[in-house]
């Protein structure tokens, strides 16, 4: 019987970033608390979410909006770079511009191997390839039980899994 396998990844659909960034400025263009205040949201690229208002506090519900249309997409908070010293003032304006991370490091997938290493069903085998992991047994159930040990883990970072052979 030939192994099978699963790749763990750090990804998220741009599709699902750019609905959620959409749908936050169309609520913060009608909610009567952002009225007057200069509250904008636009996605930049693929990979910054921009945000800015006429304060720090509501810069920040900015972000809380955004971050609820992300989790309504099925997007992970955890793709969200938030910078820990807060919105910016830039002249009258306070700016706030959150990077996207995607993809898993290589610092990240060593402590994903040894979770499995340690953790996991013996018979499993990990290969780290760029900023993906490859998991590899001859067992379907051992392979299920790295997804669930992976999901119980709070790691610092999103983990999703593709091509499941």
């Amino acid at each position: 019987m030939a192994d099978s396998s699963f790749d763990i990844v750090s990804k998220f659909d741009k599709q699902e970033v750019a609905n959620a960034v959409n749908s936050a400025a169309k609520e913060i263009a009608n909610r009567y608390d952002f009225k007057d205040v200069g509250a904008r949201v636009e996605l930049v690229g693929d990979s910054v979410i921009k945000m800015e208002a006429n304060s720090e506090d509501r810069c920040k519900a900015i972000l809380d909006v955004v971050q609820t249309w992300l989790v309504r997409r099925g997007v992970s908070l955890k793709h969200l770079d938030v910078p820990e010293a807060g919105p910016r003032l830039s002249g009258k304006e306070y700016k706030l511009d959150v990077p996207l991370k995607e993809g898993i490091s290589s610092e990240n997938a060593k402590k994903v191997t040894k979770i499995i290493r340690d953790e996991g069903p013996k018979s499993v085998k990990t290969q780290i390839q760029g900023d993906e992991i490859r998991v590899t047994s001859k067992s379907r159930d051992d392979l299920q039980a790295v997804q669930r040990l992976l999901k119980e883990k709070d790691l610092d970072f999103a983990v999703s899994f593709t091509n499941y052979r």
